[in-house]
C-alpha cells in the first residue's frame, strides 16, 4: 500500500498524529529531498530507508514505488513541505499507481495555498488554485489570459525572486485588482500583506509566497444604460412580445416586472 503523507509547511508541530504513525510504520519513504526529510524524521526519532522522488526522476521513482508496494511493503511518499502532488512531485506516481490498479491513499495535513487563502481574507466561497506561473514573461501572460474573466478568487504559488515579475504580469493582464501576499506561513515571521496590483508588493522578497488575487468583477449589462422604456423597446425590436420584453428587461436590471410595468403601458 502507498501512502502520500502531508508534512509541515513551516512549524514542525503541524505534523499530524496519523502522519507520524504512518511514517513510523512505513518500510520505505520516498521524498523530494532526502536531506530535508531527514530533518523532519530526526525531530521525531524516525529512522527509515529514504529514496528520492522528485520532478527529474518521478517516472522511474513511480515504477519503483509500485514495485515496492506490490511486494507487500508499506510505502510513504512525502514532498519537502505540505501535501504531495499540489505544486509538488507525486502526480506522475498517482497516475502510475492508478493505471496499475495499485491502491493508494492520502494522509492529509498542511497545504500552503489553503492557509494562504484563509489568511488573505479575500472571498473563499469559490476559488481557483493556479499554482506557479511559467518563468518567461510572455508565457506568464498567456496563462493569466485564460483566467482574466474568471469571477473567482485566484491563488498562486510564487518564489521570492519571481514575485515582482508575476505581479507585473497580473496587472498587465487583469488590470487593477486587490491582492494579498502571504509568506512564512506557520512560522515566527508569518505575514499577510494586502496590496493593489498597480502598486506591486514593496519591500524585500524573502521566503515562499502565496499570492491571492480577487476575481473579475461582474460586467455591467450595457442595456442597463438605456432608459427603462428604451430597454423594453430594444427587446421588442428583437421580435419579442411586450410581456417577454418586460420580463427580460426586469431581469437585466435586477428589479421586479411590476417596477417596469408603467414604462411599458404606452408601447
Amino acid at each position: 500500500m502507498v501512502y502520500f503523507v502531508a508534512t509541515p509547511i513551516g512549524n514542525l508541530k503541524d505534523i499530524t498524529l496519523r502522519a507520524l504513525e504512518t511514517l513510523k510504520e512505513a518500510d520505505v519513504i520516498f521524498c523530494e529531498d532526502t536531506r530535508h526529510t531527514l530533518k523532519l524524521l530526526n525531530a521525531y526519532e524516525i529512522k527509515k530507508p529514504l529514496f528520492s522522488c522528485h520532478k527529474f526522476n518521478e517516472t522511474e521513482a513511480g515504477a519503483r514505488i509500485l514495485s515496492e508496494s506490490r511486494s507487500g511493503k508499506k510505502v510513504a511518499v512525502v514532498s519537502d513541505a505540505g501535501t504531495p502532488v499540489v505544486s509538488d512531485p507525486g502526480n506522475v506516481v498517482c497516475k502510475t499507481l492508478r493505471e496499475a490498479g495499485e491502491p493508494y491513499t492520502l494522509i492529509p495535513g498542511a497545504c500552503a495555498f489553503v492557509a494562504g487563502l484563509v489568511l488573505s481574507a479575500l472571498n473563499a466561497d469559490r476559488f481557483a488554485f493556479i499554482g506557479f506561473l511559467p518563468e518567461k514573461q510572455s508565457e506568464k501572460k498567456a496563462v493569466l489570459e485564460k483566467y482574466k474573466e474568471l469571477d473567482l478568487t485566484m491563488v498562486f504559488h510564487c518564489a521570492p525572486q519571481d514575485v515582482d515579475k508575476d505581479v507585473k504580469a497580473m496587472y498587465e493582464v487583469f488590470g487593477e485588482r486587490q491582492a494579498v501576499a502571504v509568506r512564512e506561513i506557520t512560522k515566527i515571521h508569518e505575514e499577510s500583506v494586502p496590496f493593489l496590483l498597480s502598486e506591486g508588493l514593496t519591500g524585500e522578497k524573502r521566503g515562499e509566497y502565496v499570492l491571492v488575487v480577487e476575481g473579475a468583477k461582474e460586467k455591467e449589462n450595457p442595456l442597463n444604460s438605456l432608459s427603462e422604456t428604451e430597454h423594453i423597446e430594444y427587446y421588442i425590436s428583437q421580435g419579442l412580445d411586450k410581456k417577454t420584453a418586460l420580463k427580460k428587461a426586469a431581469k437585466d436590471r435586477g428589479v421586479s416586472k411590476s417596477d417596469l410595468y408603467k414604462f411599458a403601458l404606452d408601447l
